[in-house]
């Protein structure tokens, strides 16, 4: 339990990250998430409850852990006046047998900006300079906060290898994330927290086990207006493009070709040409969706 104020960020919230295996918490904005991770993490209290990190108190426990978990904000937490490579060799100086700095530097593309003060990195940089410091000091537990937040896909996919490549080793990783592709391509398993509890945990399988595909890709021109064409489908679907010239369409019942016939005719009433057609089953973000709701937080 924590509260800050009259205000209950934190609510029975039992959150469980199997050893060696990669955990993604999701949640909505002010769901509890990152005041759940941060109470892991040792920097924040809560005012009741029992915490357990490696078998450990991590506040009473603190120097102990402090060896054994590597942490990434999202913010870094990084010096700004230091440059990128001295900030690497400075946490590595701090472990008894540190990962190889030449080689973790060169996968994550930091030599590029080895000499860049931390202010000047674009955020990108900025992220992966904060998981090399995450992973270096080789951790049992590794705690990333939107690990491939301002990632160009060149980076997101060296990113997401390392982390492969650490879950392999044996490592322990919790990830939040609101990428739901992120969640979908690395997670064993996913925990969904809204309102300062967890509402649903799982595999992405489990989580996604309506098995008759329920929505509809394809691509065309980019930036159509899909209010008519929603219209079309009925209550319960929508449309939305995901990316430029990416489009699904989701509804509540199975694809069918009637629904395939829609959208290409649609379509070809505005002169765009569908490719890429394609159905899939329930995705992670429609589950997380229907248990958090739309609205905006």
């Amino acid at each position: 339990m924590k509260r800050y104020g009259d205000r209950a960020a934190l609510a029975c919230l039992d959150l469980d990250a199997p050893l060696g295996r990669v955990t993604a918490v999701l949640g909505p904005n002010g769901a509890g998430k990152t005041t759940a991770i941060e109470s892991c993490e040792g920097l924040r209290r809560p005012d009741s409850g029992r915490i357990r990190v490696l078998g450990l108190d991590p506040e009473r426990d603190r120097a102990e852990l402090r060896f054994r978990v590597g942490v990434m904000l999202q913010d870094g937490g990084l010096p700004s006046g230091a440059p990128a490579r001295a900030v690497l060799e400075h946490v590595a100086r701090m472990y008894a047998a540190p990962r190889d700095i030449r080689e973790l530097a060169g996968r994550l593309g930091l030599d590029d900006f080895a000499r860049t003060t931390v202010r000047r990195l674009s955020g990108g940089q900025r992220q992966r300079l904060a998981l090399a410091t995450a992973v270096i000091g080789r951790p049992d537990l590794v705690f990333l906060d939107e690990p491939s937040a301002g990632l160009d896909p060149q980076a997101r996919i060296a990113v997401w290898d390392l982390v492969r490549e650490l879950r392999n080793e044996g490592v322990s990783l919790v990830l939040t994330t609101h990428d739901m592709t992120e969640a979908t391509e690395l997670a064993d398993h996913v925990v969904i927290v809204d309102h300062g509890a967890v509402i649903a945990a799982g595999s992405v399988a489990e989580l996604c086990r309506d098995d008759a595909p329920t929505a509809l890709t394809f691509r065309g021109s980019p930036g159509l207006d899909l209010a008519g064409l929603r219209s079309e489908l009925g209550t319960g679907a929508t449309a939305a493009e995901r990316e430029p010239g990416r489009y699904v369409v989701t509804r509540p019942v199975p694809v069918d070709p009637a629904l395939v016939a829609t959208v290409a005719n649609w379509a070809a009433g505005r002169g765009t040409l569908v490719t890429d057609l394609a159905s899939a089953g329930t995705t992670l973000e429609d589950v997380f969706l229907e248990l958090t709701g739309r609205s905006l937080r």
